[in-house]
């Protein structure tokens, strides 16, 4: 027994030195990164610095600009105090006079850092130092930033030294301070906040503002001269320097905050100084509402886009007169994700941002999980990336199902946090427990041929308490693996050793499955190949119609000829049997010219057409044996049909010769009849006399 306590003693003291070598492992690894991170900005702002050009949009020209923010509040905050209490100004004159050049110093710094700021141009980085110098030259910020650092404290020559009011020049940099506070509020990540903050600060400059300028005044009027202005400082109480500045500054707060339990005023200075401040509080107060209001609004559309809206969902259950337990399940629910800040609108929330960052944010977000599941291990980086956007997360309350035992699996689900148990009908009995990391249905989602199950559930699967889960759709999943083909035989062979594993796989189903998908693929291909030989028959029947319009064209054009020799002028009789002669034999020639014209035109198309039929054996090289035989019928019919056309136009052509032979003789006869009634001596024109 003493052994036995002493193994597992050593065993815990083991396991407990093996977690502390993790923690440091882990904390060791944070620290690395934050010191590489501190070294990346060294590094960066070193080569700024050697190159001489800043990136607007590097760290090192956000930190700058919140540097700036000193000297520029210090400025605006010193410079009015010091003119009004000179009490401040005297006692820490030397205080001043160093920050003042110090911060001379950092404006100067300031304008160098501008001169080699780079700005954007069509998207690219403009880092010519002589474009950015000229471009900062003719702007108008050069010229504040340059009067801004005019040496007017050479003025204290001419004044007293105890006269801060020659360095309000110093104000003209103030254009900086709107970039800087622009950038942070872009960057914070409570923008609300941060906004609230700016407020107030601005009304805390114009309320100090406003103390110094009432200090002044009352010592223009003469201190303790009424109940409005300062009292005396000849009283110990009111002569402190504390004391004169914080009652110099209730006495504004209150004006601006239209409290109304101020002194009446009694001059006509008084008068002007309490309407110039009224006015300004009304636009403080308007400010302060408007900025609050847009503050709370910002916060009930954020509630709604991270949570859905609980209210429509009442109204919707008060008015369908749902249930009391119903109800109150369905407020549970909602108070869960109130409290523990669930989102499950995450898509919405991203679809603003481009693809490839909502891709890097769900990589970063659910990467981590998906890895866990056994059937998505060991596939490529980029199948995961698409499956982690598809990725939908749902809350389960207690006692709720997540899938019951018979349902069909539409979708597969990855415990992100809470427990679930198996349990059986009865809903009592617990087989197992599912923690985080834990996963299920994924076989369902595969549709793997020979699966006995039928894609059903085969456990039911309980809510122990609340339960965080990501779900994967079929549909999704499908979609993803159409692009990543090797991927999907992967899965599913995965998916096979698994259903062997558990009994429910038929092997023989399969094959049968296998067979089937063959005939369907063979049904496919031929379907395929009759698609191309209808296209190929239509491409014959237009040439073969384009051919035969030719036909009928050259055919129309022949007759037109032979129309217009049939009307020539006959020549005059002495030459009769001459010019007959020499027009038969031209007559002859030309329509052996005619004949031979044709032809050729006929060689001409039927080369046309081979040429054409080799082009598509050639372009369809790749098909089957039936399409080599269509091509060889497609080849002999139309030689056949170029012979056919030949002939016809041959005896086209002997039918037209005999016809114009025939006119010409029944002309000649008319003309000589015709002369023979003229001349009643029998005798021609062309016989001597």
């Amino acid at each position: 027994m003493e052994k036995e306590g002493d193994t597992k003693i050593t065993r815990n003291h083991w396991q407990r030195l093996i977690g502390w070598r993790q923690t440091q492992k882990v904390t060791g690894e944070g620290e690395d990164k934050k010191e590489v991170a501190k070294k990346d900005i060294f590094l960066k702002f070193k080569k700024n610095l050697t190159e001489g050009i800043i990136d607007p949009s590097e760290e090192f020209y956000y930190v700058w600009l919140q540097v700036m923010t000193i000297p520029i509040f210090y400025n605006a905050v010193i410079i009015i105090c010091r003119t009004c209490f000179e009490q401040i100004q005297m006692n820490f004159l030397g205080v001043w006079l160093t920050l003042d050049y110090l911060a001379d110093l950092m404006f100067a710094a300031d304008m160098v850092i501008k001169f080699r700021t780079g700005y954007l141009e069509q998207g690219i980085l403009i880092q010519d130092k002589a474009q950015l110098k000229k471009r900062y030259l003719r702007s108008f910020i050069f010229k504040l930033d340059l009067c801004s650092l005019l040496p007017t404290d050479l003025l204290y020559l001419c004044f007293d030294i105890n006269t801060p009011l020659v360095r309000v020049n110093r104000f003209l940099h103030m254009t900086r301070l709107g970039e800087a506070l622009d950038r942070m509020e872009t960057r914070t990540s409570y923008p609300n906040t941060f906004r609230i903050s700016k407020l107030m600060l601005y009304i805390f400059v114009l309320i100090h503002w406003n103390a110094c300028l009432y200090f002044a005044l009352s010592k223009y009027i003469g201190l303790g001269a009424d109940r409005w202005v300062y009292p005396n400082a000849s009283r110990p109480v009111f002569n402190s320097m504390r004391r004169q500045y914080f009652y110099c500054f209730w006495f504004s707060a209150q004006i601006f905050t239209t409290v109304g339990d101020t002194p009446l005023p009694d001059r006509e200075e008084e008068y002007l100084f309490m309407i110039a401040d009224l006015l300004i509080a009304v636009l403080v107060f308007a400010s302060i509402v408007g900025n609050v209001g847009n503050v709370i609004t910002n916060l009930r559309d954020r509630d709604n886009v991270f949570f859905p809206n609980h209210e429509l969902v009442k109204v919707y259950l008060r008015s369908r007169h749902i249930s009391k337990d119903l109800r109150k399940r369905v407020s549970d629910w909602y108070q869960h994700l109130y409290i523990n800040k669930k989102i499950t609108r995450e898509n919405e929330i991203l679809k603003q941002l481009p693809v490839q960052l909502q891709t890097e944010i769900a990589v970063s977000v659910h990467l981590p999980t998906l890895s866990k599941v056994t059937i998505f291990q060991n596939c490529e980086k980029s199948l995961l990336e698409e499956l982690v956007l598809k990725l939908t997360p749902q809350v389960y309350s207690p006692g709720e199902y997540v899938c019951k035992k018979g349902d069909v699996g539409h979708e597969m689900y990855i415990i992100k946090e809470g427990k679930l148990a198996v349990v059986a009908d009865d809903g009592v009995t617990q087989y197992a427990v599912l923690s985080d990391g834990n996963f299920f249905g994924e076989i369902s989602i595969l549709n793997i041929k020979g699966n006995k199950s039928g894609n059903r559930r085969t456990a039911n699967i309980r809510s122990i308490g609340h339960s965080d889960l990501f779900s994967l759709s079929k549909e999704d999943l499908s979609v993803v693996l159409s692009e990543f083909p090797v991927a999907k035989q992967h899965l599913e062979e995965k998916g096979r050793q698994i259903l062997t594993k558990m009994g429910i796989l038929d092997e023989s189903a399969e094959g049968q499955q296998t067979e089937t998908e063959k005939v369907e693929i063979k049904l496919d291909r031929l379907e395929s190949n009759l698609d191309t030989l209808q296209t190929k028959l239509a491409r014959l029947m237009s040439e073969l119609e384009s051919s035969n319009r030719k036909m009928q064209g050259r055919v129309e054009l022949l007759e037109l000829e032979v129309d217009e020799m049939d009307q020539l002028p006959l020549v005059e009789l002495g030459g009769e049997g001459e010019g007959d002669g020499e027009l038969d034999g031209n007559a002859g020639e030309e329509r052996r010219g005619e004949g031979d014209r044709e032809r050729e035109e006929a060689e001409g198309e039927e080369e046309v057409g081979e040429g054409s039929a080799k082009g598509q054996g050639n372009g369809d090289n790749e098909g089957k044996e039936g399409d080599g035989g269509c091509r060889e019928s497609t080849k002999e019919e139309t030689e056949k049909q170029g012979f056919e056309r030949i002939v016809d136009d041959m005896d086209k052509g002997e039918k037209y010769e005999k016809g114009s032979r025939e006119k010409r003789e029944e002309n000649t006869n008319d003309d000589e009849a015709a002369k023979a009634d003229g001349d009643p001596g029998g005798h021609s024109e062309t016989e001597p006399t």
